[in-house]
């Protein structure tokens, strides 16, 4: 009786030690009873019987993926490579036991067949330029193509693009380019307006010829700061005419003490 006892107790322990499935807070476990689908269990301690049920334990974790570097011939013919992350989450799990085998495997060969797709139809500017909105295109794609699988894409990342040698060089050779014909639209710029300056400098002399004098005046001091030499300035003869007492008409006859004037 105690061996029956014994023998007992042991086939009951080891039912249980077979039964018992203990699923973290991030684990979900879907059921097969006899082949078929019977439910989804978990978090916490559940009851898988023995021969009976089939236990399969998916993550709802969030799934970093790095998708290898994929040779790729862009819309202009330039033969790049590219590489990229997809991050993904688990929302279905009944889904991605069914709908497909291996849903990780499943997911990453539909990321490498979609990078190759969407960049193969972009020129090389579009590719280096238009980050974002290649990012966004990549996600919607793959977020649709792995809904049936209970699979959500949360974000893609282009990591990065491989150029060839020579494509770098003349990338290069445009950026400077670029950069001369920037360097000569500012100058331009830059004279316009300081013509434009002048032109109105001119226009307020133009209008008080006393200010075209105190200018002259103010000339000489300017120099002389700047640069320590001995400047030969000649002075307009307007200017000395009130010190000399000399007629306002250059070349006139020059008056006598008697008030009469002897041409010159």
């Amino acid at each position: 009786m105690s061996y029956t006892l014994i023998v007992s107790v042991a086939i009951v322990g080891l039912f249980l030690f077979s039964a018992i499935r203990v699923l973290n807070e991030y684990e979900r476990g879907v059921i097969f009873r006899l082949g078929r689908y019977y439910r989804t269990k978990g978090p916490g301690l559940i009851i898988v019987l023995p021969i009976i049920d089939r236990s399969v334990r998916i993550s709802l974790r969030l799934v970093t993926m790095d998708v290898p570097a994929q040779d790729i011939i862009t819309k202009d013919n330039v033969s790049v490579k590219v590489n990229a992350v997809v991050y993904f989450r688990v929302l279905n799990p009944q889904h991605a036991v069914i709908e497909v085998e291996d849903f990780l495997y499943a997911t990453g060969q539909l990321s490498q067949t979609t990078l190759r797709s969407v960049l193969g139809q972009m020129e090389l500017d579009d590719l280096l330029s238009e980050r974002e909105k290649i990012n966004a295109q990549l996600q919607e794609l793959l977020d649709q193509a792995t809904d049936a699988w209970g699979i959500k894409v949360t974000n893609v990342e282009v990591k990065h693009v491989d150029l060839p040698s020579e494509m770098q060089r003349a990338i290069a050779r445009q950026a400077e380019a670029e950069r001369e014909r920037r360097a000569k639209v500012i100058h331009a710029e830059g004279e316009f307006q300081a013509s434009a300056r002048l032109a109105e400098a001119a226009q307020i002399i133009g209008a008080a010829p006393g200010a075209l004098q105190l200018r002259f005046l103010q000339t000489p001091s300017e120099v002389a700061t700047e640069n320590n030499s001995t400047i030969v300035f000649p002075l307009p003869l307007d200017l000395l005419r009130p010190l000399m007492g000399m007629p306002d008409t250059v070349g006139g006859g020059k008056e006598l003490p008697g008030g009469e004037g002897k041409s010159s």
